[in-house]
């Protein structure tokens, strides 16, 4: 028996409860995701009315398949385009490790409801560190794998360029293990004779300093010298790839502001600036993969600095920054996997791992090394 809870979400992040499935592997997903018979909101009141899915999102059915057993539906920052997890609509969940910090967004609810116990994993999606981010700031593993390699059949919105479906674990066994029920468990191990390259000066010097010593020896530094453009043409991007799919709800009362301005923005964005962008992309995409046959992999701080305080992010639009350091692994596709690695003065510092093209298996199995137990 099913309940579907009215919005607001519940502490942990859930929005709708249900019990789909008869495996030991207990998960929840994101709200842009279908689950059949439950209607798909991505957070916001303006659809609050939209009609219950008809199917399950095909990564839904293929976890079904492979022995998950389905708990619910999360909340999200409103239409998943916003990075704190603030959402005075759908509900604000609680950040259980660090409760006076954002939950990160878009996908806080499903780093929520992992951080709490209350699943074994959640799926959420990432176009611009959506849930890399809420990783970040939660306190837990959040996997972005490369773009096109979990299916986006039944994902709101329909088309993109830069989204992918990714997770939230505690822990990395339990990563390996939901790449083994994708089918994505089957990558080359990385070549022992390439030394990882960390890209310092991205963030605060503290920062820095954790994550170097966290290393230790076995690293060497390196530049990226397209990860700022690679940002701003992310940004761009999104921009126009939300004004496609959703300005239809501009004028609907229940939007929030920020998003509503956020959206409206996407207008603005012209084909020159589409074509810029996506010249962008392509040298950037170049510029990883150079650097990675060198190093086998990139390292880099998650956040350039450390997750705001629910009142230090009152203003969306300022969080925007935060994710300078993620986007840029959208727009050139590869997969980035985020990992805790400390705290400092309390809050979480990660570590975002990026490796070549299908190299999920791989990158998650490499990641053990660092992994920081709270």
């Amino acid at each position: 028996m099913s309940k579907l809870n009215r919005i607001p979400c519940t502490p942990q992040g859930y929005i709708a409860t249900c019990a789909i499935g008869d495996g030991s592997l207990t998960f929840a997903v994101k709200d842009t995701l279908d689950v059949a018979g439950y209607p798909t909101r991505a957070g916001s009141l303006a659809l609050e009315n939209a009609p219950p899915a008809a199917r399950h999102a095909r990564v839904i059915a293929q976890l079904l398949a492979a022995g998950c057993r389905l708990t619910g539906k999360t909340t999200l920052h409103e239409l998943a385009f916003g990075v704190t997890g603030i959402n005075p609509g759908a509900g604000t969940p609680v950040n259980s490790l660090y409760p006076h910090l954002i939950p990160g967004g878009s996908s806080s609810g499903s780093a929520t409801v992992v951080a709490s116990g209350s699943v074994d994993f959640a799926i959420g999606t990432d176009t611009g560190g959506s849930v890399r981010m809420p990783a970040a700031c939660c306190g837990v593993v959040g996997l972005k794998p490369g773009f096109g390699r979990v299916s986006r059949a039944g994902v709101l919105p329909a088309a993109s360029s830069l989204d992918c479906v990714g997770f939230f674990t505690r822990d990395l066994a339990t990563s390996g293990e939901v790449l083994a029920r994708l089918g994505l468990d089957d990558a080359a191990p990385q070549n022992p004779a390439l030394t990882p390259a960390f890209l310092s000066g991205l963030a605060l010097p503290e920062i820095d300093s954790l994550l170097l010593k966290r290393l230790g020896d076995d690293v060497e530094t390196a530049v990226l010298p397209g990860l700022e453009a690679a940002h701003e043409a992310g940004l761009y991007l999104i921009g126009h790839e939300n004004w496609q799919a959703f300005s239809g709800l501009c004028d609907h009362p229940a939007l929030l502001p920020d998003v509503r301005q956020r959206i409206a923005r996407g207008a603005e964005i012209t084909p020159q600036m589409l074509a810029q962008a996506e010249a962008v992309r392509a040298d950037f995409s170049r510029e990883v993969d150079t650097l990675l046959e060198r190093h086998g992999l990139l390292l880099l701080p998650a956040l350039p600095a450390l997750p705001p305080t629910l009142e230090e992010a009152r203003d969306p639009l300022a969080a925007v920054t935060l994710t300078r350091l993620l986007r840029p692994f959208n727009l050139s596709g590869h997969p980035a996997l985020t990992i805790p690695a400390g705290e400092i003065d309390g809050r979480p510092v990660a570590l975002q791992i990026v490796a070549a093209k299908g190299q999920e298996a791989a990158l998650v199995r490499a990641a053990g090394r660092w992994f920081h137990h709270r």
